[in-house]
Order: C-alpha cells, then structure tokens, then sequence
C-alpha cells in the first residue's frame, strides 16, 4: 500500500508521519517512509534549491518542474522498488502537493499539471490520500513557532487559502482514495485517528 500525508503549513503530517510508522511496524508491516522534495540523494539536492528563501526569482512553472524532477526520482529510486516487495510506503507528501500548492496556490493549469505528474510518477497514485486539514491562520501560527522557514512559509495568507481549498476539492471530488482528518485537535488525538484510520483500510485491503 502507498499511503501519503498531506496538509497545508503547521497541519503536523511531519511529525504525524514517524508515529503511523512504528505502529505499522508494530504491527508486522514492511514500512519505508520518505519525503517530499527529497528522499534521495538527487531529490535532497533539489530540496534545496526550492527551500532557499533567496530564489524569490524562482518561476512558478520552474518551481513545479524542480519538485517533478525531484519525485520522478523518488517514485523510481525508492517507492516503487519497495512497493514490489509488497512493501507499504508512507510519503509526507506526493503529487498532490503539486496541484493543491502550485496549481490552486500558484493558480497555473491544473490539467496541464496533472498530464506532467503522470509523466513524473510514471502514473503511480497514492491507495490512501491522509489530508490533516486545519484552519489557514492557527497553521500559519504554528508553522512560525516551529522555526526553520523555507522559502514557501513565508508567502501570503491567501495563497495559503487557496491551498487548502483546492486540498479540500480533490478530498471531496475523490472519497475513496481522500480521507480527512481534523488537524486543530491534540497531537495525540490526531495520531489515533490516523493509526486507526489507516489499519481499517489495510485489515479491509488483507479481505
């Protein structure tokens, strides 16, 4: 199974993601985690370059394609590999970031994104899609406390709104794949919602 976590800043699918990985392992699941941009040696270099809060000269289109380049990557160096040892991958982020930040945040085509992501992910789609949704403002709060800012936590609230309407679109437009979880709660709260959530689908997947 290919879960991934997705979110807009401060929706806590970072820290979310190592604790849904010790209980799958936990539980004799085969589980590799990774991120997005990164998880390989190429993808790490990318990472970066998009981060730098001094490429505010960095296109929109530039910026989509660097975060392709990085996953096309990623999918072939890493993901699918495990994937075909019936693996499960938990990735903090997917393609979906790539509609939701530079699609409905940066407002460029989404067709014309989506025809690329496939190209990128050689058509590999997530079986499980964890939307942390929460409120634009308390996100952007808790980013800032957290520090390290990059060169994407530092743009305008309304780009962060249309971030996550655009996540909450996809969410609703497919249910199977997108399910949503309260984000504004505890940590804790969340983390079991999310372990529960997640070993239904894979008792569901097993028959």
């Amino acid at each position: 199974m290919f879960i991934t976590l997705e979110g807009s800043e401060g929706s806590g699918k970072t820290s979310q993601l190592p604790a849904l990985a010790r209980l799958l392992k936990k539980s004799g699941y085969n589980v590799l985690t990774t991120r997005e941009p990164g998880g390989t040696l190429i993808g790490d270099q990318i990472r970066v370059i998009l981060s730098d809060q001094g490429n505010t000269a960095m296109s929109a289109r530039a910026e989509s394609l660097l975060f392709m380049a990085a996953r096309a990557q990623l999918v072939a160096e890493v993901v699918q590999p495990h994937l075909q040892t019936g693996g499960i991958v938990i990735s903090d982020r997917y393609a979906e970031s790539t509609l939701a930040y530079q699609g409905y945040g940066r407002q460029l085509d989404l067709q014309q994104l989506r025809v690329l992501l496939d190209f990128a992910t050689y058509e590999l789609k997530p079986d499980l899609i964890l939307l942390l949704d929460i409120d634009v403002e308390e996100g952007l709060r808790r980013r800032m406390q957290g520090g390290d800012l990059n060169r994407l936590d530092i743009l305008e609230v309304e780009f962060y709104q249309r971030v996550r309407r655009g996540y909450l679109e996809m969410a609703a437009a497919d249910s199977q794949r997108w399910v949503i979880v309260d984000a504004q709660r505890s940590p804790d709260q969340v983390q079991a919602d999310i372990g529960r959530i997640v070993l239904e689908r894979l008792k569901k997947q097993r028959g």
